[in-house]
């Protein structure tokens, strides 16, 4: 028995406005229109994101933060600027965790990390997960 897939969900009061953030600006790709829920697929791979309408988001994306890892730290900010959304700080090294990031928030006030680990120590690898 394996997970096949895994889906983070937040919510928005303003589903339109929060899509048009995932798809122009983060460049996630329609997975499923459920109406008052959208899925994305994150960048490929079997990560998604669901973007559901409803006064269920907690206050400023409370303790959340939806992390995306990249090797292109600095296009996605330019990228991001570019498409009018405000980034929290650029780009920048974490030394305590020996990353390069920024963050920057969601129209739902979700806070977005755009990171690059500066080493590959970390497992990627799906075999190891399935048992």
């Amino acid at each position: 028995m394996t997970v096949n897939a895994q889906i983070t969900f937040v919510y928005a009061d303003d589903l339109e406005r929060s899509a048009r953030f995932y798809e122009d600006a983060l460049g996630c790709v329609l997975a499923l229109d459920q109406g008052s829920c959208r899925i994305y697929h994150v960048v490929g791979g079997n990560a998604y994101i669901g973007i559901c309408e409803g006064a269920g988001a907690p206050a400023a994306g409370a303790g959340i933060i939806l992390t995306l890892v990249t090797d292109d730290v600095d296009g996605w900010h330019d990228k991001i600027v570019a498409a009018g959304w405000a980034c929290e700080h650029p780009p920048r090294r974490n030394e305590t965790y020996d990353i390069y990031h920024f963050f920057l928030r969601d129209p739902a006030g979700y806070r977005i990390e755009i990171q690059r680990f500066a080493t590959n120590d970390w497992d990627q690898s799906r075999e190891n997960f399935s048992r």
